[in-house]
């Protein structure tokens, strides 16, 4: 068991302080800006990309390349209110069914139309809730999938589970399918946090199923926990984050909860007047920084957290990492295909996603469409925009000339952009010639920065703080 203690006293605390009154100074308590898995974000999608494009940037995907799947399962026994991803609550198993057999046929349209021997290094269920399946749905769903897009040699197959939504036989069906890792949502151990933002999730479940997991060999467990829930003190945030330590995670994501209830309707059950300030929020986010590094786990861009040995840790020291919807990354696959309702898929090309409703997908797919409701076709600009935010996301540094040497012919010179960014948020930026670095100190404000090289406008309303 590993025990960890954080007191911050004396000298200590006081740069905190003075740190925090120099970011407060910067604007990051009050700023609201892109998460940054995606550029340009998901709100500069058109419809202008539908349907023909995703067609078309199926059948360019290289003979005999390696892909990443994305299967969307969005269907809960239970909604959790602070949740704000386009899931539903089902009571009876017939809305699982029908889309099930809607998926599969999906799942083999695309299968047909990518060239031959396209084979899968990652397969990820996400959700809602893909353990809210039957053991005999996740056998049908995993053969379907492999018999028309097999594995390649060492993927990858990670899913969703939820502790309250599982037992030995969907375990089993799981293991029996090939999943070699396991992703939990945790939140907050905390039992009167948990009621306020409906999801009740006792350590002890959560540890019984991981210990459930190991013994069927699914070795590989991602957390996540929030900073920034109703009621959340420095105490309570010490105690979850130290029962998560004790499960002994190979990955951990530390995110900030957003609270966008104009978004997600269901988050208006909140109490607002009981979350923390913005400034409470980042010392929340400091206390669990320090005792995952006091641990031995390795600080993973803004939100991650990795043990020595983890993928996510070597990508990091090998300059491989990257970012995508589901957060930090070592897949290096160049295509992203996202099937089920809502999915995003991310080719060389561009992002394609799925529309929303369950049921216009399934109308769709059913008529022997594809799904594809909106997008974004990339230009030059954008590929080369997107890679400095994904290096600064990343790596908090990033080197324009090294970009550069990326692209045939560059677009536009960001070299002056460069030196605004640091003035602006100096002290905290560094810049020796075209390589711009974000200190230690100031990584809190790296969204931000992002920001400065967005060429989009955007509407504060719809995202959530920097911190």
């Amino acid at each position: 068991m590993i025990s960890i203690k954080v007191i911050l006293i004396g000298s200590t605390l006081d740069t905190r302080m003075t740190q925090q009154t120099q970011l407060a100074r910067l604007g990051l308590f009050n700023a609201k800006v892109p998460r940054y898995t995606s550029y340009p974000t998901a709100p500069h999608f058109s419809t202008g990309v539908q349907a023909r494009q995703f067609e078309n940037w199926l059948k360019a995907v290289g003979t005999g390349e390696q892909i990443s799947l994305y299967i969307h399962i969005p269907f809960c026994r239970r909604l959790c209110w602070f949740c704000a991803c386009r899931t539903q609550g089902v009571r009876t198993d017939d809305p699982v069914r029908n889309y099930l057999r809607t998926l599969k046929d999906e799942i083999s349209h695309v299968a047909t139309t990518l060239p031959k021997d396209v084979t899968l290094a990652r397969l990820h269920w996400g959700g809602g809730s893909p353990s809210i399946l039957t053991p005999e749905q996740i056998a049908d769903l995993a053969f379907h999938i492999n018999s028309l897009l097999p594995f390649a040699d060492g993927a990858e197959f990670s899913v969703e589970i939820d502790p309250n939504e599982v037992d030995d036989a969907r375990l089993d069906a799981f293991a029996a399918a090939g999943m070699n890792r396991a992703s939990i949502g945790i939140q907050d151990f905390d039992p009167k946090i948990q009621k306020v933002i409906g999801r009740e999730q006792s350590y002890e479940i959560t540890h019984e199923v991981i210990g459930k997991l190991r013994a069927r060999g699914i070795t590989s467990l991602n957390t996540d926990i929030l900073y920034g829930l109703p009621f959340q003190d420095r105490a309570s945030i010490m105690d979850t984050t130290q029962k998560l330590l004790d499960l002994s995670p190979d990955r951990v994501a530390l995110y900030g909860y957003a609270h966008v209830p104009w978004m997600a309707k269901r988050q208006t059950m909140i109490p607002e007047d009981k979350l923390p300030s913005a400034e409470a929020r980042l010392t929340l986010y400091d206390t669990a920084r320090d005792m995952f590094l006091a641990a031995g786990y390795k600080s993973i861009g803004i939100d991650h957290f990795a043990r020595p040995d983890d993928g996510l840790n070597l990508a990091h020291k090998n300059g491989r990492l990257r970012r995508n919807f589901q957060g930090y990354t070592d897949d290096a696959s160049d295509t992203l295909i996202g099937l089920g309702a809502s999915a995003i898929s991310r080719f060389r090309q561009g992002f394609v996603q799925n529309v929303s409703a369950t049921a216009s997908y399934l109308a769709q797919i059913r008529d022997g469409s594809f799904a594809a409701a909106r997008g974004h076709a990339f230009t030059v600009e954008d590929k080369l925009r997107s890679r400095v935010i994904e290096e600064l996301m990343c790596m908090f540094a990033v080197d324009l000339a090294a970009i550069e040497a990326e692209f045939d012919a560059v677009p536009l010179d960001l070299r002056s952009e460069l030196g605004r960014v640091q003035q602006k948020f100096a002290p905290y930026v560094t810049l020796d010639g075209t390589k711009l670095a974000i200190a230690q100190q100031g990584q809190s404000l790296t969204r931000m920065i992002a920001r400065e090289f967005d060429a989009y406008s955007m509407d504060e309303a719809g995202h959530s703080l920097a911190i």
